[in-house]
């Protein structure tokens, strides 16, 4: 493996015509209850892409630390971009890593409001002069989460700030657990949240979503054990398929 955010470009240079295989993560700058830091899927994507990019030796770019995060923007420190520019960013990014070289790239989301744009990116790579963009969003996370943690989660598949992402830091970043300040907030959703725009900041004043007392580094080691080996699932046959097995 080789890290961008370290390397000098002739160790790029060398390892992209060994291994012409990219990771990216895309994680968000917004809240995450009193406990955790505004960068929590940021590093938490990052961390997921690290350690994939070590199974594969592949390059690791460094992270998007922005992300599509109006939902959350009446909490302060929450900076939201557009779907246009999560769109942008990873077909400038893709199209630069391809000129030298990556045949492939694999991206790893950390949040939510990004989904939508990077499918439309994957989709905008494939013309032209196409780059194969495997989107990988923690698959199986709530069935490894309902084997792993202890607190039922705000919704179904909806883990912000809570055990899950509150053990997910711990494991990768300690020091940026204040586990003294974690509150329990299960607030009522609103019956047309998903069917309309709606902020968050209305109906949940913590920003916590869930139970996040119960996280431990462990717990968030276990959930990364699993997150790698669900997403190796997936990366194998398409590593396969476009000749980088």
């Amino acid at each position: 493996m080789v890290d961008c955010m370290t390397a000098t470009w002739p160790e790029v240079a060398a390892h992209i015509a060994r291994r012409p295989l990219a990771v990216l993560a895309f994680g968000a700058q917004e809240q995450h209850g009193p406990h955790l830091p505004l960068s929590t899927d940021t590093l938490i994507a990052g961390e997921l892409a690290r350690r994939l990019a070590v199974e594969l030796d592949a390059l690791l770019l460094p992270p998007v630390p922005y992300g599509e995060t109006w939902n959350t923007s009446g909490y302060p420190g929450t900076v939201t971009i557009s779907f246009a520019t999560v769109q942008a960013l990873l077909v400038d990014i893709a199209h630069s890593v391809q000129a030298h070289g990556v045949r492939a790239l694999l991206v790893v989301n950390g949040h939510f409001g990004n989904r939508a744009p990077l499918e439309q990116a994957a989709r905008q790579l494939l013309s032209g002069d196409p780059l194969p963009v495997l989107l990988l969003d923690h698959p199986g996370l709530a069935e490894l989460a309902g084997a792993i943690c202890s607190s039922s989660p705000a919704a179904p598949t909806f883990y912000h700030a809570d055990e899950v992402e509150t053990s997910l830091v711990a494991a990768c970043r300690p020091e940026l657990v204040h586990q003294e300040r974690a509150v329990a907030e299960y607030p009522t959703f609103p019956a047309t949240f998903g069917a309309e725009p709606i902020r968050l900041d209305t109906f949940c004043r913590s920003g916590v979503f869930g139970d996040p007392r119960p996280a431990t580094a462990a717990k968030g080691e276990a959930l990364y054990a699993g997150l790698v080996g669900n997403c190796l699932s997936s990366i194998e046959p398409f590593l396969a398929s476009h000749g980088l097995k």
